[in-house]
């Protein structure tokens, strides 16, 4: 298994304009198919969340995600940023953050991710599953 990381400036979008923030963005081979994101204050982390490494890329060319994570592209020289929102449970009522992170250091982070499982070579192999499930 391989993982990669990279620190990642975002901004929050506020009530007072934007708010620098640091994003560790992560990604295991283990789990091909997710990229997790941590928000951080200085050290201390904010949140976490999972991303879909197929959406997360899909979102640097058009507008992607329903629910509590959507990406799109944004900046007035085309796609220079990518706006990601994120919305807490409904039921909870938590509300959404909206963040905007320059596209090239998203890119960046994902030619990474290609070089350990390249793009559409993600899979499931189901015996390794079955066997380690059956070793328990």
């Amino acid at each position: 298994m391989s993982f990669i990381s990279a620190l990642i400036t975002v901004q929050l979008d506020a009530v007072r304009g934007r708010l620098p923030l640091l994003a560790r963005f992560a990604y295991d081979s283990g789990d091909p198919y997710a990229v997790r994101a941590t928000f951080l204050d200085g050290a201390t982390p904010l949140a976490r969340w999972h991303f879909d490494r197929q959406m997360l890329a899909d979102g640097l060319h058009r507008p992607v995600g329903d629910g509590d994570v959507a990406f799109r592209p944004h900046g007035e020289a085309g796609a220079d940023e990518l706006r990601i929102v994120l919305r807490g449970p409904a039921a909870q009522r938590e509300g959404e953050a909206v963040l905007f992170v320059e596209a090239r250091a998203v890119e960046d982070f994902l030619h990474q991710t290609y070089a350990v499982t390249g793009e559409g070579e993600e899979f499931l192999d189901v015996d390794k599953l079955l066997d380690a499930l059956l070793a328990r």
